[in-house]
């Protein structure tokens, strides 16, 4: 196989989640695919071989992708405001599959989706991939040739446009995660799940014992599946099996080394252990009420979806 085919096999592993980022971003199902195509022409032609994170590179040029052509919408829009009628043919669309449009829009929701309207391309941009797809504000500030703090306000922008409207990004039919995060509650998305994990790993990295204890609930259950207790024996460590309780669990944290990375495991916001991109292990987070009440740590991977972020 040679270096074109396994990106092409990877690309299109990734392709639906690439074409949910588009429709989210375009609010066009025939708009999404050709942006999606765009991007498969603009990596088929460069260097993919020395991308480490495949999943995040892909996801940044189809975001980039769709932003220009959300620029290039408004500005067409605004030329054509006092244009006069050419009499030309009409564009002939291409045919479309309604079973598959239904489902995509269903999946995303009008409501949302006029509310992004609303937004301008660069509140749309970050609000859509941090909020909708966890992507952080440190990858989303090159795309807005903003600084990751103004990519951050930008988000929050367009958040608080949807929180006026009504429109839970986490509700059914609002379309803002990929798949429903059953530990989460319903007033939890993505983006609040994804802040508060980047919080703990901080403070787990400065071994800050403090603030560890306020972002774990005080009954936290940490469990490990038996592939992590194994891996461990065989380094000499010791992982039980389960821990219980905020001052347990911030103590095992606070004197960690470790090294993961921010994934989306199985479409919720979590953290990976990937050395040189493949990953190893994950953790998934159980959050209620702004607290982490649960921490699975997982090396059986088998029948897992994991993206590094």
């Amino acid at each position: 196989m040679t270096e074109h085919d396994r990106l092409a096999a990877r690309f299109e592993t990734d392709r639906p989640r690439l074409r949910a980022v588009a429709y989210r971003m375009l609010g066009s199902p025939a708009e999404a695919d050709d942006a999606v195509q765009e991007t498969w022409l603009r990596v088929s032609r460069s260097d993919a071989a020395a991308v480490e994170n495949m999943s995040g590179w892909l996801t940044t040029v189809v975001a980039r992708v769709s932003l220009n052509m959300l620029q290039s919408r408004k500005s067409r829009r605004e030329d054509l405001v006092d244009a006069p009628e050419t009499g030309g043919p009409a564009r002939q669309d291409t045919p479309v599959d309604p079973e598959r449009e239904a489902l995509l829009a269903e999946s995303v929701g009008t409501a949302m989706l006029l509310i992004l309207d609303t937004l301008t391309p660069a509140e749309r941009l970050a609000f859509v991939l941090h909020d909708l797809f966890a992507v952080p504000f440190e990858e989303i500030a090159p795309i807005v040739d903003r600084t990751p703090a103004a990519a951050r306000q930008l988000a929050s922008r367009g958040r608080r446009r949807v929180q006026r409207q009504g429109v839970a990004p986490g509700t059914p039919g609002a379309g803002a995660t990929i798949r429903p995060d059953p530990d989460e509650g319903a007033g939890t998305h993505q983006a609040g799940k994804a802040d508060l994990i980047q919080a703990f790993l901080t403070a787990s990295r400065e071994g800050d014992f403090e603030a560890l204890l306020t972002l774990l609930a005080p009954d936290i259950v940490l469990r490990a599946d038996r592939t992590v207790v194994r891996m461990a024996a065989a380094r000499g460590r010791h992982a039980p099996p389960e821990m219980r309780g905020s001052d347990a669990v911030a103590r095992a944290f606070a004197k960690l080394s470790w090294d993961p990375v921010p994934a989306l495991v199985d479409g919720s916001a979590g953290l990976a252990y990937a050395p040189r991109g493949v990953p190893r292990a994950v953790y998934r987070f159980g959050i209620a009420e702004d607290l982490i009440t649960g921490i699975d740590v997982r090396a059986d991977l088998t029948g897992m979806d994991i993206v590094l972020c």
